[in-house]
């Protein structure tokens, strides 16, 4: 692979996400695309801020790990792990024969000039939000799994001696989670990341609760991750000042005195305060979004989360699905908006159907479906629905439909929620929580998976496809 990127001098940085591995390119015309697109395990590549491979969850990982070595081989180089999603557009519909090469191309240049647009203020910033919790995401998948995992043993009364520890290990993450999302927001924001964590572990501190703000005693934790990200950034700016005009000498012991202090009093006499009340307010809107609104909820963030993730604003999402696992144990926006994925599917098993003269798109879809059906919708997306056009609509109508399913079971009081963000399609059940038990959120997440599928591919079988496209 990395003689297919250009070689070691043509990297400035290897990183990875869930999915991605995403690469820092001195000349990206120096790619063999084709050639890198063919490599077995490549699900899809995406040109954006950093070029992009997609291979999946758990195999990113290991590969990461692997051109890394490669790369000590031939050059030292220096590697973080953050990263975060990327953008495409929603296309104008094509009147050309739908190969698998033209969709590739059409793909790509969709994504170009996605890339274009995004380079704005608030898209930097959102991308910045990501950076500080994408890196979060594999422990909240370990915790919770051993979560899911405990709460079934101390159900069925197995293993009393264990189930504490396994408690006690689930738990721990969540309780500190302002202490690295305090270190991640510094190092995003070129601070100092251990003078993040140290202002941010303010929050969770046990003895906050003898401190009383605006006539209210503080209890430990309140304000949250938001909290956090908030004294970490104003930490991060009262570093970089007192850097700019503290003399040398003197900068290794005021500089950090300065930050912590004057950061530290700011999170205890205001930011808990505030962050704390955005905080409650979130929770309080998503229980009385589903609750009230449910069925029209959830179709609504079924149907848009694809064209939001195409925009890159789902990013702002993660900070709120963040405080409500902090807050309520799982996330209940997650495994709805997960219903995008299934629709995607759907649409995509349609357009398998209905092109049956097209081997090679058949070929592609063929080889992404395994991965959409386990939430890796990025090979689908971008191969086979946004250069075709309309089965990208189609497949938002599948979300939509699977969206409404789960916020009608919300309206009818059953929660489905789940422990952590990150997985969707059938990677969510081990992570799926709710309030009725964990055979009918089990139930309920199965059922909007199934009605996205079907309502994509029967939505996409009827009117995903154009008759110029069908008959060539």
């Amino acid at each position: 692979m990395l003689p297919l990127v250009g070689g070691a001098a043509n990297i400035t940085s290897v990183a990875h996400c869930m999915t991605r591995l995403r690469l820092g390119l001195a000349d990206p015309s120096a790619v063999d695309e084709a050639a890198l697109r063919a490599v077995p395990g490549v699900l899809g590549v995406v040109a954006d801020d950093t070029y992009q491979i997609v291979l999946g969850p758990g195999v990113v990982g290991r590969v990461t790990e692997a051109f890394e070595d490669l790369l000590q081989q031939q050059r030292p180089a220096t590697t973080d792990r953050t990263g975060h999603l990327a953008a495409a557009d929603l296309p104008a519909p094509t009147d050309q024969p739908p190969t698998a090469e033209r969709l590739a191309s059409h793909g790509e240049r969709l994504r170009s000039r996605q890339k274009r647009r995004n380079a704005t203020p608030a898209k930097a910033a959102l991308r910045r939000v990501a950076n500080i919790f994408v890196p979060l995401i594999p422990a909240l998948i370990g915790c919770g799994i051993l979560a899911g995992f405990n709460g079934l043993l101390v159900n069925a009364g197995l293993l009393p001696g264990i189930t504490p520890a396994l408690a006690a290990i689930a738990s721990a993450f969540m309780a500190l989670i302002a202490v690295f999302v305090g270190y991640n927001t510094a190092k995003e924001f070129g601070g100092t990341p251990v003078l993040g964590g140290a202002v941010a572990a303010v929050v969770v501190y046990p003895g906050v609760a003898g401190v009383t703000a605006f006539g209210v005693t503080l209890s430990p934790g309140q304000g949250g991750v938001l909290g956090a990200l908030a004294a970490a950034l104003l930490g991060t700016y009262v570093e970089k000042g007192c850097r700019r005009r503290v003399p040398a000498a003197l900068d290794v012991l005021v500089t950090p005195t300065v930050t912590v202090l004057v950061a530290g009093l700011a999170t205890l006499y205001g930011l808990m305060y505030a962050a704390g009340a955005v905080s409650s307010a979130i929770g309080t809107a998503s229980d009385w979004l589903l609750t009230t609104t449910g069925a029209f909820a959830g179709l609504i963030l079924g149907g848009l989360f694809l064209p939001l993730v195409m925009l890159g604003l789902h990013q702002a999402l993660i900070p709120i699905h963040t405080t409500l696992i902090e807050q309520q144990g799982y996330t209940v926006l997650l495994p709805i908006l997960a219903m995008a994925g299934a629709g995607q599917v759907g649409a995509a098993a349609a357009v398998y159907v209905r092109l049956r003269a097209d081997t090679s798109l058949r070929t592609t879809i063929r080889s992404a479906l395994p991965a959409g059906l386990l939430g890796v919708g990025e090979p689908l997306i971008y191969g086979v629905s946004l250069p075709l056009g309309r089965p990208f609509l189609t497949a938002c109508v599948g979300g939509a439909a699977g969206g409404a399913f789960v916020g009608l079971f919300a309206m009818l009081g059953v929660k489905v929620g789940a422990t952590a963000i990150g997985p969707s399609g059938w990677a969510l059940f081990p992570l799926l929580a709710g309030n009725r038990g964990l055979g009918v959120t089990v139930a309920v997440y199965g059922g909007g998976l199934l009605t996205g599928y079907l309502v994509g591919f029967a939505a996409t079988y009827a009117f995903g496809l154009r008759r110029t496209t069908l008959s060539s």
